[in-house]
């Protein structure tokens, strides 16, 4: 299971809300907050339009999408 509190933040930071963030990578509302809550699994072309849409960096991809709950 995976911790997606620093990329919610940084959807809010960029987008303002989960659902304007959607709309900007092709996905509904209801996906976006099934992968944040570790129900459905990003996909790797999924994680590609998130990272360019948020503007990240390779070097922080792991930070936001692989970074384990404890």
């Amino acid at each position: 299971m995976f911790d997606y509190n620093k990329l919610r933040g940084r959807i809010r930071e960029v987008f303002g809300t989960q659902e304007e963030f959607g709309k900007a990578i092709g996905l509904s509302n209801t996906s976006i907050s099934a992968k944040l809550n570790n129900k459905v699994e990003w996909s790797q072309q999924e994680i590609n339009k998130a990272v360019d849409a948020l503007g990240l960096s390779d070097n922080e991809i792991f930070a936001y999408f692989f970074t384990e709950k404890v």
